[in-house]
């Protein structure tokens, strides 16, 4: 069974058997953690919306801990900070990181672990302004099919996507874009700046109809999620679990 605790906007903790992943923590609350697990915590770039810089007060407390930040994050080398560079790999106690260049700033997750494997889209997104030039546009899409191309041949257990609102109708672009070209079992929308009616929209969406039975559906910070392998057709079934008080 996996857990995931949905913190806030990108915010998400992702918890396995023996080791816990955190992604773009910079707001909402943690859960009771069992500080004898691994902690990994992850930061796609240095936005205030996906960075704290009191995420380094976790390694008071655990035994086994490691940063993976990307490299536009100005940081002091410690022995415990990975720092990545997009279209990067490495093995960091025991889990296998490989990065996708973001269209905005920074990285993206791939992250390989106990035969699991975890993607966080940081701020990879297909970004189409209204306004912007066509060029600029075309530009946009052309780069963000390019990185989520080079995940066709992985096996995605959980993914996080943005969805942000405010690009308009274009909203679910980037997410459509992935889920048609990617092999993901159960995504959570996010960055989606608190604003939870993003998730009627989604479900009236044609475009969304191929895959919808694999969204989940966020109702507010603190929510838990318990995700069950289920052997037909390789899918995975979430229940639903407690809201952590704020």
């Amino acid at each position: 069974m996996i857990k995931v605790t949905y913190l806030d906007h990108s915010g998400f903790l992702v918890e396995l058997e023996d080791a816990y992943f955190l992604f773009d923590y910079y707001k909402g609350r943690l859960p009771q953690i069992d500080l004898e697990k691994k902690m990994f915590v992850f930061v796609s770039h240095v936005h205030h919306d996906h960075y704290r810089k009191d995420i380094f007060n976790l390694r008071k407390h655990f035994r086994e801990i490691r940063y993976v930040l990307s490299s536009d994050i100005e940081i002091k080398a410690e022995k415990d900070i990975v720092q990545m560079q997009p279209n990067e790999k490495k093995e960091v106690m025991g889990a296998e990181i490989r990065t996708l260049r973001s269209t905005d700033e920074g990285v993206a997750f791939v992250v390989h672990y106990a035969g699991k494997t975890i993607y966080h889209a940081g701020d990879l997104n297909w970004w189409h302004w209204e306004g912007e030039p066509d060029e600029k546009n075309t530009e946009m899409r052309r780069a963000y099919q390019a990185e989520i191309n080079r995940l066709m041949d992985e096996k995605i257990d959980i993914a996080f996507v943005p969805v942000d609102p405010r690009l308009g109708e274009q909203y679910c672009w980037g997410l459509d874009c992935f889920m048609k070209r990617t092999e993901t079992k159960v995504v959570f929308p996010m960055h989606f700046w608190g604003n939870y009616s993003i998730f009627n929209r989604l479900a009236l969406e044609k475009c969304a109809k191929d895959y919808e039975d694999r969204i989940v559906r966020i109702e507010k910070p603190g929510q838990v999620f318990l995700l069950d392998e289920m052997d037909e057709n390789d899918r995975i079934r979430v229940r639903y679990s407690s809201i952590l008080q704020q």
